[in-house]
């Protein structure tokens, strides 16, 4: 072990806001990882940061980049203060497309040459999958903007090209059937239901659900740092996640772990979590996230404003909350306006009884 206690490429770096952290660089590529060192989950983006340097070895080093090309572009922006401040899931996912997308076929293109019409042109052939193409967009005007910094371009050419409609919904989310038919599968004190609270309970990602554990628990809140945002969020045990986590021994450091009692990675989880619902005869479209969109729908139909869910699953805007409350009980909502238009109606009928009888006594005398 080096003498500072870290992998070899680690060192401690204390950041602007006088934060300990633990920073990996080796030629360069550089990032930060979270966690314990020499934890599982700490090791896991130790790992990734390896193959991160690996697979830029592979793609953008295996060759000299002529200056000018889209290739010396992706070299500068490998090397910029942007791409270090990514978290390696997420350099690992631009890499592949830079890959894929750009280097591959157009790498020794001059980005000078590079205008509207290309960009449309290399969004258009995924149109068949609008996801995909906006994914493109997005990295597209990333590394155009950054040719702007650098002097290669005098104008991101990518800006003001529309994205693709995404016609689907995402994630389905669950009924409230279907939520029942999982909890009478699986009773309290096994891991499928854990999960189930945990998902439903603190309306997190899978990601951060599996880095629960009993060191995250502050009183009767679960004190949480979101992984994709660094969110941090306090969210209150509800009844049904605090009878869970009763049940649960303390021995491990997350709440979930696997048959082998190792922590989950998020795609062990999903795998995990995929088999519980089949096992217990929901459909296919029955997902982790969906729970989530479940949890935000149920705070949505309790009368929580926006700026509450948001408290809860710790989204930015107004917008990204919509997206989960779209599913929201519409036949409730329906009900209760019709409910009021009603009583309304019924108010001005008992007025307009009461002039008439007024009128009524009036004759009579």
């Amino acid at each position: 072990m080096p003498k500072n206690g870290l992998p070899d490429h680690c060192s401690w770096n204390v950041d602007r806001h006088g934060k300990r952290r633990v920073r990996f660089r080796k030629r360069v590529f550089s990032t930060y990882l979270a966690g314990i060192p020499w934890s599982e989950d700490f090791m896991r983006q130790y790992a990734a940061a390896l193959d991160g340097v690996k697979v830029q070895a592979t793609n953008v080093g295996a060759r000299r980049t002529k200056p000018g090309t889209i290739d010396a572009l992706v070299v500068s922006y490998l090397r910029s203060v942007d791409w270090t401040a990514l978290k390696p899931t997420t350099k690992a996912l631009r890499l592949r497309i830079i890959e894929r997308e750009l280097r591959i076929p157009h790498g020794d293109k001059p980005v000078r040459l590079l205008g509207r019409s290309h960009i449309k042109n290399l969004i258009g052939a995924k149109a068949n999958t609008p996801e995909a193409a906006n994914s493109l967009l997005k990295l597209l005007r990333i590394l155009l903007a950054h040719a702007v910094d650098i002097g290669m371009l005098d104008s991101n050419p990518a800006i003001g090209v529309k994205r693709y409609p995404v016609r689907s919904e995402g994630f389905h989310t669950w009924s409230e059937t279907e939520v029942a038919q999982f909890e009478a599968y699986y009773p309290i004190g096994s891991r499928a239901r854990l999960a189930l609270e945990l998902l439903l309970g603190t309306a997190q990602r899978r990601s951060d659900v599996v880095r629960m554990g009993w060191q995250h628990v502050q009183g009767d809140c679960i004190a949480v740092r979101q992984e994709k945002t660094n969110t941090p969020l306090l969210i209150p045990i509800n009844a049904p996640l605090a009878a869970a986590l009763a049940a649960l021994p303390r021995t491990n450091m997350t709440f979930l772990v696997t048959e082998a009692g190792k922590p989950f990675t998020s795609g062990s989880f999903g795998d995990f979590f995929r088999d519980c619902c089949r096992e217990a005869g929901l459909p296919k479209h029955c997902a982790a996230h969906g729970l989530r969109k479940t949890a935000a729908t149920r705070l949505a139909n309790a009368g929580c404003s926006a700026e509450m869910i948001k408290a809860i699953t710790g989204h930015k805007t107004l917008t990204e909350v919509s997206r989960y409350t779209r599913a929201v009980d519409q036949a409730r909502l329906a009900r209760l306006a019709v409910e009021r238009l009603q009583t309304d109606a019924e108010h001005k009928l008992s007025n307009l009884d009461t002039g008439l009888d007024k009128i009524a006594r009036k004759v009579l005398k």
